[in-house]
């Protein structure tokens, strides 16, 4: 073999090494991404295709996103209804919101109390002259309603069991007047994501279903005695009103007030883990 078809195999060799390792990087950067580096992505990436998502009833598209290195997919959400009086099937709603605001409040929300692990990162974006909320798209294998229908069950009950008590704390605190199974996203190792808060954050100063909330993680619990409504209402700007605030800190303090009160009468750990 002379020496040019030589340097061309070495040459194509590299190449190809290149190629290689520039797919793991990208793997690998994907996958160890930090919540500012996504936000970031969500925020700055081009759509480069769109779909409309096969689930839910409010207009949610499936866009798939590229900085140049990573590709992605997220759901981008755009609805932000208000209407004095809303016919629902449950009955009539007054002074009701469904919007995509809600989404990047509840986001904001997680944060503060340590829970941006089980909701996903939300933020503000533009597409198509249409402004809404644009998340992750999340590595799901079925959604509670499925798992629901196949009769499945964790194999860890106890991880399981701890990270729906954290959702339902979560739920009741935000108040969502529209949760149902297809919220609560299941990924391929059990861990639970809750997502689509558009009916969330309703006026109401009391706990909805005081009977969920059975057990608590003890650093969630102290966080949301530290929860300030200073902090809500920066973390939320734009996208919580005054009075929305003020519902979130009222249900907090019922929310805390019950669990001391189970702790008083049950003790420490029949309550917190």
């Amino acid at each position: 073999m002379n020496s040019l078809a030589v340097r061309w195999r070495v040459l194509i060799l590299a190449a190809v090494v290149c190629l290689s390792c520039q797919r793991l990087a990208v793997a690998a950067d994907e996958s160890t991404l930090t919540k500012e580096q996504i936000k970031q992505f969500l925020s700055t990436a081009k759509v480069v295709s769109s779909k409309e998502a096969k689930k839910g009833i409010t207009g949610t598209s499936r866009l798939t996103l590229s900085d140049g290195t990573i590709t992605h997919d997220a759901s981008f959400q755009a609805i932000d209804e208000h209407k004095a009086v809303m016919q629902l099937a449950k009955g009539t709603e007054l002074n009701f919101v469904d919007s995509y605001k809600y989404n990047i409040a509840a986001y904001g929300l997680a944060e503060l109390l340590g829970m941006d692990d089980i909701v996903p990162v939300y933020v503000e974006r533009k597409w198509k002259g249409e402004t809404g909320s644009l998340s992750w798209w999340l590595p799901v294998k079925m959604d509670e309603a499925e798992r629901h229908k196949q009769g499945l069950t964790a194999p860890d009950a106890d991880a399981w069991n701890n990270q729906m008590y954290k959702i339902r704390v979560f739920d009741q605190l935000v108040s969502d007047s529209d949760p149902n199974l297809t919220n609560v996203l299941i990924g391929e190792n059990w861990q639970i994501w809750r997502i689509d808060f558009t009916r969330a954050f309703r006026l109401n100063k009391d706990v909805k279903e005081p009977k969920d909330l059975v057990r608590c993680d003890r650093q969630l619990l102290d966080k949301l005695k530290a929860l300030d409504a200073n902090a809500v209402t920066e973390k939320t700007a734009h996208y919580l009103s005054k009075d929305e605030v003020k519902a979130v800190m009222a249900r907090r303090d019922k929310i805390v007030a019950q669990f001391q009160k189970m702790i008083a009468e049950k003790g420490e750990n029949e309550v917190l883990y």
